[in-house]
């Protein structure tokens, strides 16, 4: 067999090689989403590829989910990891992929570049290659709710990996899941938010902003004005002490002087 007759073969058997590795490893900065390692749907099953199980030291919330939800209705979430690897600028610092068992998911307005629909299924989202490298592994997605009267019940699964940046799927990595279910109803407009981690979570720091005086306007002066008023009455207080101390002082001496002077004169008999 000479090598011509050898190279069709080689080839079918590096396509085949590739198709497995595609088929299996459905994870990349551009996008997460289908079966992994045959195991079903990422957004079920995890992101094995970069860790065998999910690490609740990364927090995933998924903010803005209602209580019920009216039927054709758009409602528009927020998808963050907290924990995992630094972040470190210019690399790719994470990403997601998120389905529904019913409605649509679309991304929301300021977010078309950074999510996308997983090979055109409007029931899966995932990141785009610029949205892995958000800052603060953020996104901001749209669900359409289904049509009213369906009274179906909705499950929402969610799986995001936190990476550090080197594109290689390792343990390094770290992932973690959550779902939740709606149910069609009353909607008056509160939201909660789902999370599923150690909740560990560090409060974000204190702003450090200065304020103009000038700025103030009627605080300001209103501010200034009580503390003229206050000033005011410590003055008069003060001053109805000293008055009271030394202003009446002088008059009982001047009485007592007296007094001592009549019980003199009654002493030696005289009259006054």
């Amino acid at each position: 067999m000479n090598r011509s007759d050898l190279f069709p073969k080689r080839l079918i058997v590096l396509s085949l090689i590739l198709m497995f590795i595609a088929g299996t490893s459905q994870a990349l900065h551009s996008g997460v989403g289908g079966n992994v390692n045959n195991e079903g749907d990422v957004t079920i099953a995890g992101c094995t590829c970069h860790a065998s199980e999910p690490d609740n030291s990364v927090t995933i919330v998924l903010d803005g989910v209602p209580y019920h939800y009216s039927g054709s209705t758009a409602y528009e979430m927020k998808i963050q990891l907290i924990g995992g690897p630094d972040i470190l600028a210019g690399s790719q610092t994470g990403g997601f992929s998120i389905r529904v068992s019913s409605g649509t998911l679309s991304a929301a307005e300021g977010y078309e570049s950074l999510v996308q629909n997983w090979e055109g299924d409007d029931e899966t989202l995932t990141h785009t290659s610029s949205g892995s490298e958000t800052a603060d592994r953020t996104w901001n997605i749209i669900w359409n709710s289904p049509q009213e009267g369906g009274n179906e019940i909705v499950t929402i699964w969610l799986v995001g990996n936190s990476v550090n940046g080197d594109q290689i799927p390792s343990a390094l990595d770290r992932w973690n899941r959550l779902s939740v279910t709606l149910e069609e109803g009353e909607d008056n407009g509160d939201t909660r938010t789902i999370f599923s981690g150690n909740g560990d979570i560090d409060p974000p720091a204190p702003l450090d902003e200065e304020v103009d005086l000038h700025h103030m306007g009627a605080k300001l002066r209103a501010h200034w004005l009580g503390l003229l008023g206050f000033g005011a009455v410590i003055l008069v207080i003060i001053f109805c002490g000293l008055f009271l101390r030394y202003g009446f002082s002088r008059h009982y001496e001047g009485r007592s002087n007296l007094l001592r002077l009549r019980i003199k004169h009654l002493r030696r008999g005289d009259q006054l």
